[in-house]
C-alpha cells in the first residue's frame, strides 16, 4: 500500500515509525513532515490546506490511504474532499470533527444524549460570560470554543483569574477560536486519556494514557500541549473502560451518526475520573500528542491494517493487542515555551539517546547546515519502555540526559502518579 501521512509533529513521527514497520506498506509519503519523519518517509512539499492539490498528488502516486495526523485539516474538511475524489482516508468528516473543533458543539451533544460531563454555559459575548462566572464562582474552567493548539483552556482558581480568561478570549488572545466561550464547572478527580478506533459503526478500544499538561514539575505553571505521557493509565481499570464505553463513547457514536456524521477515525476522550464515575472533559478527533508516542511503542499489531479497517468500515471483527510493558515519553521543549520559544539552537546527542534504548520522536525540529535545530515549542519526545512505569521513566530520563541541548528543558517528574502507586503497591 502507498500511504500519505499528513502532519509534521511528534505524533506524526510516531505514526510514521509504526507505519514504516508494516509489511503491507509499499511507500510512505509525508506532508510536510520533519527531519525525524524523513528517516521513515519521503517528504513532499504539499500545501495540505489545498485539498485539490492533495487529491492530485494522491492520484499521481496511487495513494491507497491518507492518514491525517493533526486536527486542523480534519476540521477544515480534508476527509470529505478526499473521499469525494474516491480516496480512502483515516480521519473523520468535517462535521464529525466538530467534536474537537467546537467545545460548545460537544457540550450540546452531551446534553442531548445524557453523556456525563461538567455543567456548562455557552456564550458569544463577554458580558454574559462574566455574569455567569460571577454567579458560579471559582474554581471554574474557561474554554475558547474553537481550536487553540491546546492553549485555549484556563482552569481558574480565583474569580479574577476567571474573568481575565473570559476577557482574553473575547479580546482575541486565541484569534477566532475565542469568539465563543464555554464556561464549565470545575471537576475534581484524576484525568485520563482513552482512545477508540472508529469506523462509523464500531468503536474499538485503543489504549489508555495519562499526560501532564502543565509546564512545571508538580503540575504547576501554565497549560501546554503536553509535557509528557505514559501508558497504560493505571486508573483505567477494565471496569472503568467498560463504563466509559457504555456511558460516553457509545452514546456519542449513536448521537453523531443520528446527526448525519458517523464518526470514522480515532476518537480521543479526555476523562475526569470523579467519585460519580468517568466524565467527559473534551473530545479530540485525532491521536493525542504526546499520548500517540507511548501508544505506538506498546502496540503489537500492524497499525496500517487497523487504520485501513477503520477507513473501510471493517473494525467489527478486529481486535488490538498490546505489549505488557509500560511506555513513557518526556517532552523536551525550547526555553520560552509555552510562551515564545527560542528557535534555531543546535541539538546533538540523539544517536546516543537512541543507542541507550529510547526512541526520539521529532516534534518541532528543522535541519540547518546538516544539523538538527529547534524549530518549535515542543521539540523532541524521548520515549522508552519498561516492565512498569518506574522502569520506563528511569530509561527515558537516562536517554534525555544524553541529549546535548542547553537551550532546551523538560519536566523531571513525568509519570509521578504511577510511580508513587507502584512504590506504594
Amino acid at each position: 500500500m502507498n500511504v500519505l501521512l499528513i502532519g509534521s509533529g511528534g505524533r506524526e513521527h510516531a505514526l510514521a515509525w509504526k507505519l514504516a514497520a508494516s509489511p503491507m506498506l509499499t511507500k510512505l509519503y509525508a506532508a510536510p513532515g520533519n527531519p525525524g519523519i524523513a528517516q521513515e518517509a519521503e517528504l513532499v512539499a504539499l500545501d495540505v490546506a489545498d485539498h485539490a492539490a492533495v487529491a492530485d498528488f494522491c492520484r499521481e502516486k496511487n495513494i491507497d490511504l491518507v492518514v491525517v495526523g493533526p486536527e486542523g485539516p480534519l476540521v477544515a474538511g480534508i476527509g470529505d474532499d478526499l473521499r469525494a475524489e474516491g480516496i480512502r482516508v483515516f480521519g473523520p468528516s468535517g462535521k464529525a470533527a466538530q467534536l474537537e473543533g467546537s467545545k460548545g458543539f460537544t457540550k450540546d451533544l452531551c446534553a442531548r444524549y445524557n453523556i456525563p460531563t461538567a455543567a456548562y454555559g455557552r456564550f458569544d459575548n463577554a458580558a454574559a460570560a462574566r455574569a455567569y462566572v460571577e454567579k458560579m464562582g471559582a474554581p471554574i474552567v474557561i474554554k475558547a470554543d474553537g481550536l487553540a493548539a491546546g492553549k485555549g483552556v484556563t482552569v481558574a482558581m480565583t474569580l479574577d483569574e476567571a474573568l481575565e480568561a473570559v476577557d482574553a478570549c473575547f479580546e482575541g488572545a486565541f484569534g477566532g477560536a475565542g469568539a465563543s466561550v464555554v464556561v464549565e464547572e470545575f471537576m475534581t478527580g484524576e484525568e485520563a486519556s482513552f482512545f477508540c478506533l472508529c469506523d462509523g459503526k464500531t468503536a474499538l478500544p485503543f489504549g489508555t494514557a495519562q499526560d501532564h499538561k502543565r509546564v512545571g514539575d508538580g503540575d504547576v505553571g501554565p497549560n501546554t500541549g503536553g509535557m509528557g505521557a505514559y501508558s497504560p493509565a493505571p486508573v483505567m481499570s477494565a471496569e472503568m473502560i467498560e463504563r466509559t464505553m457504555r456511558e460516553i463513547i457509545e452514546p456519542t457514536m449513536r448521537g453523531i451518526a443520528e446527526m448525519g456524521a458517523p464518526f470514522s477515525g480515532v476518537l480521543f476522550a479526555g476523562l475526569m475520573l470523579t467519585e460519580d464515575g468517568p466524565k467527559l472533559i473534551e473530545y479530540n478527533t485525532r491521536f493525542g500528542d504526546p499520548e500517540c508516542q507511548v501508544l505506538m511503542m506498546r502496540l503489537k499489531d500492524d497499525l496500517l491494517v487497523l487504520l485501513s479497517a477503520a477507513a473501510d468500515g471493517q473494525l467489527g471483527h478486529m481486535s488490538v493487542r498490546w505489549r505488557d510493558e509500560a511506555a513513557l515519553t518526556v517532552v523536551m521543549a525550547a526555553k520560552g515555551y509555552p510562551g515564545t520559544p527560542e528557535k534555531g539552537s543546535v541539538i546533538s546527542g540523539l544517536d546516543k539517546a537512541k543507542a541507550a534504548g529510547a526512541e526520539v520522536f521529532h516534534a518541532g525540529t528543522g535541519l540547518k547546515d546538516g544539523k538538527i535545530v529547534a524549530n518549535g515549542g515542543r521539540v523532541l519526545n524521548v520515549t522508552a519502555t519498561g516492565r512498569n512505569v518506574t522502569e520506563a521513566q528511569a530509561r527515558a530520563y537516562a536517554a534525555v540526559d544524553l541529549v546535548e541541548w542547553p537551550e532546551g528543558f523538560c519536566r523531571r517528574d513525568i509519570g509521578w502518579r504511577a510511580v508513587e502507586r507502584e512504590q506504594a503497591g
